[in-house]
């Protein structure tokens, strides 16, 4: 078995779901929870079928945002993944809501980081193991660090 690290593509001021799923129902499912939950946020999300035809399967209202999905999918190359682009709206809007969607097994990520795929390859295929996600911690927040996290959360609306 290879183990390599696939970059993942994120467009500019967008975040990116990157999970595992069971059935190609996921694509349908995936989309009707972005557009019922975050209605004005523009998508695009791809999904790695692994049987039958083996078709990367789309959905999305942004042209651009479903090639990114595209993207990713076609690098990683792993049956039963998906990766959800998003625009105008932010991971932490939906994600509870594609957690808890059936077919869905697992979130690798949501992130807007420079994020890798650990992808490993084995005679079968291929299958993600992991994620990269983001840079390695630089140290302990101090309480100027603490207050500026605070204050910052309370900015951007999700704090009191």
């Amino acid at each position: 078995m290879n183990v390599i690290a696939v970059a993942l593509d994120i467009p500019a001021d967008c975040n990116l779901i990157a999970g595992q799923s069971h059935f190609i129902k996921t694509v349908e499912d995936l989309a009707e929870i972005v557009v019922t939950t975050v209605p004005k946020a523009r998508f695009g999300l791809a999904f790695c079928e692994a049987s039958g035809p083996c078709l990367i399967r789309t959905e999305g209202n942004d042209r651009a945002l479903v090639e990114a999905a595209v993207s990713n999918a076609e690098r990683v190359a792993a049956g039963h993944t998906f990766f959800l682009v998003l625009k105008d709206a932010y991971p932490i809007n939906l994600l509870n809501a594609v957690k808890l969607c059936p077919e869905v097994c697992r979130v690798f990520c949501a992130t807007a980081n420079p994020t890798q795929a650990l992808v490993a390859q084995t005679d079968q295929g291929r299958g993600v193991i992991g994620v990269v996600d983001g840079a390695s911690p630089r140290g302990v927040e101090d309480e100027a660090a603490r207050r500026s996290r605070q204050e910052f959360l309370r900015t951007i609306g999700y704090k009191r």
